[in-house]
């Protein structure tokens, strides 16, 4: 199992235990607003999601002081880019307190680390300046404007796309 520490939380893999706590930000339209998945419609559906990670590198955003798993994030090597994508993903009650950004900056340690990962790419939509706060605070640069889809096609956003290069 991969372990990551931060001063607030433990990142570990995801496991069916978490699905309910997952639900709570996968099942929420707010949260969901500009993520490329769908919206969860129920429990087992997260459930699902969850059991078809294996060995990716998805981590669990766990509370030390409580257990309770507020978000997830990954870094996941993207050929067409030649860097590895950071993703994250957080359960709106726990917003504005720099969880995304404490988490974010340990994957990219952990991926610089543990896989040799030197450059890293990341997007947000347009409308979503939280996130793009995030991918600045860890220290990424503006490359681009372009756009993302949802998974299904359903929707297209208007993103800004940043690169992170770690000698």
């Amino acid at each position: 199992m991969k372990i990551i520490e931060t001063e607030r939380m433990i990142l570990r893999s995801l496991t069916i235990n978490d699905a309910k706590d997952v639900f709570e930000w996968a099942g929420d339209p707010i949260v969901n607003r500009y993520m490329p998945y769908p919206l969860h419609e129920n429990v087992h559906q997260t459930e699902e999601w969850i059991s078809t990670l294996g060995d990716k590198n998805e981590f669990a955003f766990s509370l030390k002081d409580t257990g309770k798993v507020i978000g997830s994030g990954s870094i996941t090597y993207r050929a067409e880019y030649k860097a590895y994508e950071l993703g994250y993903n957080l359960n709106r009650k726990f917003w504005g307190k720099g969880y995304a950004t404490e988490a974010a900056k340990a994957m990219i340690q952990w991926a610089y680390q543990v896989l040799s990962a030197h450059d890293f790419f990341a997007r947000h939509a347009n409308a979503n300046k939280a996130s793009g706060n995030v991918i600045i605070k860890c220290g990424f640069q503006f490359d681009k404007y372009g756009q993302y889809s949802r998974y299904d096609g359903s929707e297209m956003f208007e993103a800004s796309y940043y690169t992170l290069h770690l000698e």
